[in-house]
């Protein structure tokens, strides 16, 4: 599925008719080292919280190119500003930076892929959601745009964010955010591999652009007893059913509709016999939603609701909520600039609307602090006839996809200055 030629790819030397070409542009010797790299990333991937190769690689590189990462507060990850100079003033005045975020954990699935070189070498992990994509496209922009800086055509610092641990909530980037990383950062952006999206395109959504999604766990307790007599205790079972059932009706019942917040359930134990009434029960589920103020109210909502229900039955309830993240939400202006970027660099035909998706994203949490966007990065090879998704071990990125991300960024960092 992967490829390293770009022959059919539009748009190259970037640009609609009349507009300056952007510099920038990926070199062909960087474009396959960066191939090389992510093909090193995917055969060597690692869990979140655990990529320390992964951050010695990328560590190792930046400091070749003349820059000074900084390993994350939390052991793993990075962060490397660009267009620094020595004495720690910025090169292009005291405005805000752009930062570029990449995700760089693996999930722990095995990799199904046969008859390519660079297949997992580790049993049950696998880059399955592209996040080595994401980081070597990271990498490939700092790269350029430290090329850029040395030559004096940055016009003002970008900070590049290498985070982990993305698919463990609720995510990564909360440490991250606590170790500095948006220290005077005024906007940020990021890219995800979307392979119902062609390689060459990318596909972009003003506000949310993914879902909310927590965890939900509940216990209930009461006394017990014999079915003959559930008169004389806590019906626990039917307790438990009735919060399945109607905790999800009531919570659809207390908010705007066009909110998405649902209910769902995964799991439900309890009882041993047939003809005893259980002391314990657990329920566990998920809570999703596509509005960012819905989702603040969801936990009180969903606690009051299992609540009142365990009443009803005389059940005792401890609702464990667990928070995961937030629906990422683009910012109008921070998307265009990404349109922008794209269509500087690859014409106005290179991007796609996408849709909400049901999807968690913990990029979410960076835009609780600053504007920001997310953008559907291609990685479907063109003429691609087979259905593939995210977190399946089977799943590849067609390469070209690599050097859209690079330019998309770059041209997204120049183009920030003017703004």
């Amino acid at each position: 599925m992967s490829r390293e030629s770009e022959a059919d790819l539009p748009g190259e030397a970037g640009g609609a008719a009349g507009e300056a070409v952007l510099p920038g542009a990926l070199p062909d010797d960087l474009r396959a080292e960066l191939i090389a790299f992510r093909r090193d990333l995917h055969m060597h991937p690692e869990l979140g919280n655990q990529e320390f190769r992964t951050t010695a690689a990328l560590k190792a590189r930046l400091e070749l190119a003349g820059l000074k990462p900084r390993v994350l507060d939390i052991g793993t990850g990075l962060v490397c500003d660009i267009g620094i100079d020595q004495g720690g003033k910025e090169s292009g005045g005291a405005r805000p930076m752009l930062a570029l975020r990449a995700d760089i954990d693996a999930l722990p699935i095995p990799d199904t892929k046969l008859g390519v070189p660079y297949r997992s070498t580790v049993p049950d992990r696998a880059h399955a959601c592209g996040h080595d994509v994401h980081t070597t496209v990271v990498l490939g922009a700092g790269l350029v745009l430290a090329e850029l800086a040395k030559k004096g055509q940055l016009p003002h610092p970008v900070r590049l964010i290498f985070q982990p641990a993305e698919e463990v909530l609720p995510g990564g980037a909360p440490d991250a955010i606590e170790s500095g990383v948006l220290e005077g950062v005024g906007r940020i952006i990021g890219v995800h591999c979307d392979p119902r999206v062609d390689a060459g395109r990318i596909g972009l959504r003003h506000g949310a652009i993914t879902s909310a999604c927590d965890r939900l766990e509940v216990s209930l307790d009461g006394p017990g007893g014999h079915t003959a007599r559930p008169h004389l205790t806590t019906d626990l079972v039917t307790a438990a059913a009735k919060i399945v059932t109607d905790v999800p009706a009531l919570v659809a019942r207390r908010i705007d509709a066009r909110s998405g917040l649902a209910v769902t359930w995964g799991r439900i134990e309890s009882g041993h016999a047939c003809n005893v009434i259980p002391q314990h029960a657990e329920l566990s589920g998920t809570v999703r939603c596509l509005d960012l103020k819905a989702w603040r109210q969801a936990p009180d909502l969903v606690h009051g609701a299992i609540q009142e229900t365990a009443d009803l039955y005389r059940a005792k309830s401890e609702v464990n909520y667990i928070r995961g993240v937030p629906p990422v939400v683009n910012d109008p202006d921070v998307t265009d600039l990404l349109r922008d970027a794209m269509e500087r660099r690859r014409g106005p035909h290179s991007v796609e609307d996408t849709e909400q998706s049901l999807g968690g994203e913990d990029f979410s949490w960076y835009l609780e602090h600053v504007p920001g966007a997310m953008a559907r990065l291609g990685v479907r090879a063109p003429g691609e006839r087979t259905v593939r998704d995210l977190h399946q071990g089977d799943f590849d990125a067609d390469e070209s996809a690599i050097t859209v991300g690079v330019e998309l960024f770059t041209a997204a960092a120049l183009l920030d200055a003017s703004r």
